[in-house]
């Protein structure tokens, strides 16, 4: 193999590792419709949010709280990389909520463009992405 050819493939393998986090996933965005009332947001908001015990943003919009089914990887990749919890601590705290009565699940998609569609156009939605995306209709959210 030439040498050009193995620099070739040499700095395509770095670009692909400078869109990948060190633990070989996508790294993960938070976004939000555009009516959500935050441009930051902090970890421990984020927690109450996605654990369904912030129900309304301060603008009075309800939080429609949207995520990917439990074993997908980037729903597995968000809640312990960016929120802290384990997945199924998540999945405990959502079935207390349905089966004491006292709230409901959050709105689960089947992958990452149906999470980008469902987010972009409910009012007071927030969810999370793998890689960065550029929509008008959603705004990423800083995590302090």
């Amino acid at each position: 193999m030439s040498r050009s050819i193995r620099l070739w493939r040499l700095s395509l393998a770095c670009a692909a590792l400078l869109c990948v986090s060190p633990t070989g996933l996508a790294q993960d965005f938070v976004i939000a419709n555009s009516h959500v009332p935050y441009s930051q947001i902090s970890i421990n908001q984020l927690r109450a949010i996605f654990g369904m015990r912030t129900r309304a943003w301060p603008n009075g919009l309800a939080v429609v709280v949207v995520v990917l089914p439990d074993s997908a990887p980037s729903h597995i990749s968000f809640c312990k990389k960016t929120i802290n919890v384990y997945p199924y601590q998540l999945r405990r705290a959502w079935d207390r909520l349905i089966f004491s009565g006292t709230g409901q699940a959050p709105l689960t998609v089947s992958d990452q463009t149906a999470m980008i569609e469902t987010v972009a156009r409910t009012p007071g939605a927030i969810g999370y992405v793998s890689g960065a995306i550029d929509d008008e209709r959603l705004q990423v959210l800083r995590v302090d």
